[in-house]
């Protein structure tokens, strides 16, 4: 098979017309030159130079192999330029996971971000609640992965995946504007609740909650749609509290930040350590760019310096 080395090296004294000449444009030695000229004419079975007393002369065949190569040599520069693209991270593809409020709150500045700066970038994106997004992750089939954990239900993550926290949310009391209900958690032992779904983070944060407050919960009704969740609070059927990603401000609702001690959930960025795809640094500094600053009940996170 034919070396692209050795017709890039035939094009080069062709277009020359001298060993010395194409040996300092290439960075080789004119002795270097002549031996890969001497190899290509092996392989081939070619005269491509006619050697004459003070130089060389390309023969016809020299000339057709440079014009038949030069189609396959544009297609492997090309490539090259692909391949280092790829490595930079100016191509390829990531997949990303990400839990519902996220995928609201934050994954669509980001990912706007990434287009502008990455345009042939390809991003995946995989929704799920972080028990899901993890085993995805672990097994290979997510790159990166937005998750949270409730301060009062802490989770344990796989080992050998590595952690970027991002913000942190209050825990948000919302009441009907009307209601005029308490603003604190004993004032509302005898409320209705609307919580999420039975087993879920959000649900045994609440129950934690509200015992460190003296009472149980009578929990009306559940839904892991925090759009739900706020248009039953407007409607005086019950009150939430959910964290900061999940409040939208409305007339409607009176918010309250609760003020309990671990009354927070930390939303964070988890990705295999091994996990050497060329965009994963790009998209978590655009994720940690994405997250809203100045509003209230969100914290940014800053992650420390390595």
């Amino acid at each position: 098979m034919l070396k692209p080395l050795h017709l890039l090296t035939l094009k080069a004294v062709v277009g020359s017309g001298s060993f010395a000449v194409a040996a300092r444009d290439l960075g080789y030695t004119a002795s270097a030159i002549s031996q890969q000229i001497s190899t290509l004419e092996k392989e081939t079975g070619l005269v491509l130079f006619e050697r004459e007393a003070h130089g060389i002369r390309p023969t016809a065949a020299a000339h057709r192999l440079v014009d038949l190569s030069g189609r396959a040599l544009a297609a492997l520069d090309d490539l090259d330029q692909q391949v280092r693209e790829l490595a930079t991270g100016v191509t390829g593809r990531l997949r990303l996971g990400s839990f519902p409020t996220a995928s609201v709150r934050l994954v669509p500045a980001a990912l706007s971000a990434l287009a502008e700066t990455h345009p042939r970038a390809r991003i995946q994106l995989e929704e799920g609640e972080p028990e899901d997004l993890v085993a995805l992750l672990t097994s290979g089939d997510l790159d990166i992965a937005l998750v949270y954990e409730y301060g009062l239900s802490p989770r344990q993550w796989p080992d050998g995946l590595t952690r970027h926290p991002l913000l942190r949310e209050d825990l948000v009391l919302l009441r009907a504007a009307d209601s005029h209900l308490g603003a604190s958690l004993p004032q509302l032992a005898e409320a209705r609740w609307i919580t999420s779904g039975e087993g879920t983070a959000g649900a045994r944060s609440l129950v934690r909650l509200c015992a460190a407050a003296g009472f149980d919960a009578e929990v009306a009704f559940r839904s892991n749609n925090y759009d739900v969740v706020r248009e039953l609070v407007s409607t005086g059927l019950g009150v939430a509290v959910v964290p900061a990603l999940g409040h939208a401000p409305s007339g409607a609702i009176q918010a309250t930040r609760v003020a309990q001690r671990s009354a927070h959930r930390q939303v964070m960025a988890l990705h295999r350590g091994e996990n050497s795809n060329p965009l994963l640094g790009t998209v978590l500094d655009t994720l940690r760019r994405a997250v809203p600053a100045g509003e209230p009940y969100l914290h940014p996170v800053e992650e420390p310096a390595l």
